[in-house]
Parts: structure tokens; sequence; C-alpha cells
């Protein structure tokens, strides 16, 4: 049983093989040699009366790389603010003291049932989303698209940028983020990293324009990006589920989602304490009394969830058509397969470690009993 922090994914994991893993492992789940369960959170009060606890998971199986497992899962502090330098509504996170959270994937062997691995999920976190974003670009994005306009500064603009320099020759990039200092540093790190051209702008108006790929990279709950701002010809892919509105995708030519976001519970829509579109949340089950739920925000429908786009498998496997010239526009909903992708990109991180020997060893006893469960 292997024990992988985040500076040994750092190391193992290359954003041209996040992007391939992923790709085989979506492919997958036509023939059934893949399959997913789309994200479930729970909410519980907590210790603070402007927030509630969430706990997260999602899970998926793949025989690509190999036969894995993993079911990722999240303890999460959860509030609500808005943000002061922008105004837009945003949700933020911690657990145990802001600045440190608790995310973690854990890989089991489909052949044996044997637990094969713990992972840290931050840096694997952002690449797989980065990822996802580079695949929806590689099929949908001109292919001599080189200039991107990127909405965030943070994580996720990072390997988002990455994802797009792998699938095409991107020579430059503004980025608008509503704080001076990290839209200016994330010029500087990228331009020297990618050796491109990275310019800090001051609006996210002049982030879109001119360019040929558009990311919203943000936490925002509220919508970043305007219709009018879209030109022919350009393709944009979300990070949140509500940075784009339905007006942007009436005004696409193509519209793709990645894969079934939303969870199916049953009765949900009868029961008060199950919910679609709290905060970032598909589905949540809820706990607390009447006055602890008013912390909540309220249920808002999200572009992300829905199911009446085609998804990645239809324009892959030829069911649709994708771009057909040079003047669509192009959009794609980068989230649906999240467990899968922890699933197989765990798996390329898992090999990886043990042919590099990364990663702390346990025993794999102390995960396994002799009392039949």
């Amino acid at each position: 049983m292997l024990v992988i922090n985040n500076n040994d994914v750092m190391t193992l994991l290359d954003m041209a093989d996040c992007i391939k893993v992923q790709e085989a492992s979506f492919l997958g789940i036509d023939d059934g040699s893949s399959v997913h369960r789309p994200r479930i959170d729970m909410y519980v009060p907590c210790e603070r009366e402007d927030g509630y606890w969430r706990w997260g998971t999602m899970e998926g199986a793949t025989s690509v790389p190999g036969p894995y497992f993993a079911i990722r899962m999240k303890s999460d502090v959860i509030t609500w603010s808005s943000d002061e330098l922008s105004g837009l509504e945003r949700e933020d996170k911690y657990c145990v003291n802001p600045g440190t959270y608790c995310g973690l994937i854990m890989v089991f062997s489909t052949r044996n049932g044997e637990p094969l691995a713990f992972i840290n999920d931050g840096h694997l976190q952002h690449m797989r989303v980065g990822g996802g974003a580079g695949l929806g670009a590689k099929y949908l994005a001109r292919k001599d698209a080189d200039k991107v306009g990127i909405i965030g500064s943070g994580g996720m603009a990072r390997t988002y940028l990455d994802a797009f320099c792998k699938v095409r020759d991107i020579k430059e990039v503004k980025v608008y983020s509503p704080n001076p200092d990290n839209r200016k540093l994330y010029a500087k790190e990228m331009k020297k990293l990618h050796g491109i051209s990275v310019i800090a702008v001051d609006s996210p108006e002049a982030a879109v324009d001119g360019v040929d790929i558009l990311a919203t990279c943000t936490s925002s709950m509220v919508p970043t990006v305007k219709k009018e701002w879209l030109m022919p010809g350009m393709h944009i892919v979300n990070l949140s589920p509500f940075e784009l509105t339905e007006d942007i995708f009436e005004k696409a030519d193509i519209v793709i989602r990645q894969g079934v976001a939303g969870a199916v519970a049953g009765n949900g829509d009868d029961d008060p304490r199950i919910k679609s579109g709290i905060g970032n949340s598909p589905l949540a089950y809820i706990a607390g009394s009447e006055s602890e739920m008013q912390r909540l925000p309220a249920e808002q429908h999200q572009t992300l969830f829905r199911r009446d786009f085609p998804d990645f498998n239809d324009l892959a496997h030829g069911r649709i058509s994708g771009r057909t010239n040079d003047e669509q526009i192009t959009a794609y909903i980068n989230a649906g397969n999240q467990g899968l992708q922890f699933a197989a990109v765990s798996g390329l991180v898992y090999e990886a470690a043990l042919a590099r020997q990364l990663g702390k060893q346990l025993p794999t006893e102390w995960f396994l009993q002799d009392i039949r469960d």
C-alpha cells in the first residue's frame, strides 16, 4: 500500500499523459470497460454559524491504464461570500484552518480487491480538470487556434493553459483576475514556464477579445462571461457550474458535455433534505435544523449538470458531428466524468510511483481483516 503525496504527483504526472489516459478511459464507457458514479455531497452543520461542513465523494473504475477503482473523498468547511474586488459571489473552503485542505484518493485493484494507494488529491485534481479541458480543445478548437484567454489566475488556470499548450500550438495568452497582483504573477510564471507571450489585462472582456480558446477558471457562483463577447471560431470551456449562462450555449453552434455530472436520487424532488444545485453540488444530502439550513445558498439551475447536450463519447465515436468549419463557436462543459478521471489518472500515478520507487509504503495487512463484513 503506497501513500503518494502532492510532491510525488508533481514529479510523476505529465499533462500529455494525463490527457491521453482520460481520453482512453472515457472512450471505454461505451463498451463497459469504464464506469463511474457522479459526485454526491453531504452537508452537516459545523462550528461556524455562517458555514456548513461538506463531505464529497466521486468514484470510478477503468481498465485504462489498468484494472483500477478509485474513490475521491473531500472534507471541507464551506462558506459563501462576495469577492471584495469583483463583487462576484464565490464559494470558499478549508479543512481545520483556512489555507489547509483535506482531499484524498483511495485506489484499489479491481482484479482482486487489494487496496493499492492513498493519494493527496491537490495537484492531481488540478491536473485531471485541466486535462479534461485540454481534451475538449483537442476535439473542438480550431486546428490553428493559438491565442488563449483565461479568466482566473489560480491553480486550475495554470493546468488549463498547460493542457491547451499540449493540444494546440499556443503563442499568446491574456489573463484576467480581479486581483491585479495575482494576474501579474500568473503572467510572469506562465511566460517563463511555456516560453510564450502572457499578458495580464484589466477586465474580463479584454481577456476574451480576439482569442481562439476561452477558459473560465474561477470559483464564481455568478456568470463571468457575456454572450456578446463571443466571436466566430471561438472555443469556450468552463470550470465552475455557474460561469457560463444559457444564452452562451444558445449562441454556440456546438455544445458538448464531458459526461453525466448530475446524480439521480430516487424521490429527491420530494425530499427537502435532498437538493440539487446547492453551491457547487450536483446532488446534496443535507442535515441540520430548519434554522441551520438557512446558512445554505438557494438552489440554482446549473448548466454544468444538464444532460440534454451530447457528450464526449457521442462526439468521439462519431454519433454527432463536431466542428465542421472555422466560423463555428464551440463550447465544452468540462464536468461529468469526475469519478472516472480519478480512477484513470490515479492509476497512472500509482504505476509511475511503483516504477520510480516513490511514495511511502504501508503494510497492506493494515487495511485487511479476518472478520467478514
